[in-house]
């Protein structure tokens, strides 16, 4: 399959070796021949003019690394230790929270029991970045049931005063507990464990 592709690529070549003889191009010429129409107009410039100007382009004043620098032994050490507290002191209220949500512990539209509440209001809802919205006039319980849009998934439910209810993400409560109580590793560790970021 890729010798039929490498084929195709040699007529190409030769054109622009051909250029490059008959313009004499410089050798980073091949790296970037400029388009030209076939008929030119006076007034254009010359193909070794172009040449010129194109690398003049593709000349890098300073070269750029991938990794300015590498990271000190004790750095590498301190985001490690500080990872595995992160993990620690967050793993218990995910744990529950996948319980709730895929289990058969709770079925679709049943309220948390007052211990589960508890940590869930507690520990998550209360870092919710729209949490006020979302509790709105009072909050009365929370409820498990299925997403009105996506019905193959499980959410929490804010169950209002007046009865109104409405879903919150607890991923969204998670990242923001960690932005509030450990603001100098909270953007590496939520890009390194939350994949999709959605806010």
């Amino acid at each position: 399959m890729a010798a039929p592709l490498l084929l195709r690529g040699l007529p190409l070549l030769r054109l622009r070796m051909h250029l490059q003889q008959r313009h004499r191009v410089p050798a980073a010429g091949l790296l970037g021949l400029v388009q030209r129409p076939l008929c030119s107009s006076p007034c254009e410039k010359t193909p070794s003019e172009e040449a010129t100007k194109t690398v003049e382009l593709l000349r890098v004043k300073e070269p750029t690394k991938l990794f300015d620098r590498i990271d000190d032994p004790d750095d590498h050490r301190k985001w490690r230790d500080k990872e595995e507290e992160i993990l620690r002191d967050i793993e218990p209220v995910i744990l529950l929270t996948k319980e709730i949500l895929h289990s058969d512990r709770y079925m679709d539209g049943e309220r948390l029991r007052a211990e589960d509440e508890k940590v869930v209001v507690e520990r998550l809802l209360a870092y919710h970045p729209h949490s006020e919205d979302k509790i709105g006039c009072g909050l009365d319980s929370i409820m498990v049931d299925r997403h009105p849009q996506f019905r193959h998934s499980r959410c929490l439910f804010v169950v209002r005063t007046d009865g109104g209810w409405i879903d919150f993400s607890y991923q969204k409560c998670i990242r923001q507990y960690i932005r509030n109580k450990y603001p100098p590793y909270a953007s590496r560790f939520i890009r390194e464990h939350y994949k999709r970021s959605s806010g």
